[in-house]
């Protein structure tokens, strides 16, 4: 028996039956609650859910990758990243960015989202916008906002993909984004075969590039990796000012492993990109 732990909310819940029934075998979900945590404050749900698989109450925690910080507990992996959801953001609400008028209300929650926003549309306002997925559209629908920006993958894993208006390409994703990953303690037999080593790859990739640039969950920070026909990795980072004034993009090309991250990061810090990290 495999017990799977993950959060309560919808989204957590699809996740983790999304990982059982590809389990398959003896499995059941195990529903971990953290009485401390706002529903919003993704890093102690993760605290939460790491704390039962060192207290031995669950086998294997289902995160979304974005939400796993980059330094893990003593005597726990991630043991698989299963085929990635599309990684990019949407938009609901609108049909893309530059159909918005000036002036226009721009949700969001992520301060990533909202520096980049900034920069492309500096004529719109930007206002947090909290809560759950279903929170947050019923927010759009009552005119709290004029638009929501949102990730893609959690509203197909939701069923809401019928709320999406444009996928904006123009946006570097959050490292992790669209997908899972299951961590357990090392040596955990058969959720191995959930690993995909493409999205693994990609995913480690942009771990590393914000390992090293040393940010954190307070810091507006974008990483994309994707696999390319020759077997390489592309990565994208971005680095902004939360108010969108001043930012950094850069991209590389390497092998797969470990150094393609640290490169681009190391790249980035030698043309300013810690001083935007503390700014």
């Amino acid at each position: 028996m495999i017990r799977i732990g993950t959060r309560g909310s919808a989204l957590a819940l699809a996740q983790a039956r999304w990982v059982a029934e590809r389990l398959g075998g003896e499995n059941e979900v195990v529903v971990i609650e953290s009485s401390s945590a706002p529903a919003d404050d993704k890093s102690r749900w993760v605290s939460a859910l790491e704390q039962a698989l060192l207290e031995n109450r669950i086998d294997v925690a289902v995160h979304s990758a974005k939400d796993v910080p980059v330094e893990l507990p003593d005597g726990l992996a991630l043991v698989a990243i299963p085929e990635r959801e599309d990684p990019r953001d949407a938009i609901c609400g609108a049909s893309s960015l530059a159909e918005l008028a000036s002036g226009a209300r721009i949700g969001t929650s992520s301060l990533r989202r909202a520096a980049q926003i900034r920069a492309l549309r500096e004529d719109v306002e930007v206002v947090a916008l909290r809560g759950n997925v279903d929170t947050r559209l019923r927010k759009l629908g009552d005119g709290e906002c004029d638009a929501l920006v949102l990730a893609l993958a959690g509203l197909r894993r939701l069923g809401r993909e019928d709320e999406v208006g444009g996928v904006l390409d123009e946006l570097v994703p959050a490292a992790g984004q669209g997908a899972l990953a299951l961590e357990a303690r090392p040596g955990l037999p058969g959720v191995d075969v959930l690993n995909d080593a493409r999205s693994a790859a990609c995913n480690a990739a942009e771990r590393e590039l914000v390992a090293t640039l040393g940010a954190s969950c307070n810091t507006a920070v974008g990483a994309f990796a994707r696999m390319l026909e020759d077997g390489q990795l592309e990565l994208t980072g971005w680095v902004g000012a939360v108010d969108g004034s001043r930012w950094i993009s850069d991209r590389l090309v390497g092998a797969s492993g470990e150094g393609l991250g640290t490169a681009l990061a190391e790249r980035m810090l030698a043309v300013g990109a810690g001083e935007l990290l503390v700014a």
